[in-house]
């Protein structure tokens, strides 16, 4: 799976309990709708990174993650259970939008997750 959006919160470092590294950010992907359509709402994502080498993403960045779709059900805090949209990611580039009228290819840059 792909996904294209804004990276909407800070990249999170952690660790598993079996002690491997890996990050974690929050992926907002806007869909374009037809006119007169009323569902402007982002679909949310989280992100996981399983490597600890992390390109150096920060919030705003507009990045193309590709990897595994998965559904992460948990209790939120009010006692109620919750569930996310989880990508398992093996592959992320953060995209530069080119300048208006300006589609060159080195207009693009990328970094590959390792």
């Amino acid at each position: 799976m792909q996904a294209f959006g804004n990276i909407a919160s800070p990249i999170q470092r952690k660790t598993t309990k079996a002690g491997k590294a890996y990050a974690e950010f929050r992926l907002a992907e806007s869909q374009r709708s037809r006119p007169g359509s009323s569902s402007d709402e982002p679909t949310w994502y989280t992100v996981r990174v399983m490597h600890g080498n992390v390109p150096e993403y920060v919030k705003g960045d507009f990045v193309r993650v590709t990897g595994k779709l998965k559904t992460d059900f948990y209790m939120g805090r009010d006692g109620k259970p919750t569930g996310t949209l989880l990508i398992i990611a093996f592959e992320g580039h953060k995209v530069a939008k080119p300048a208006q009228g300006n589609d060159k290819p080195e207009d693009t840059v990328s970094a590959v997750v390792p």
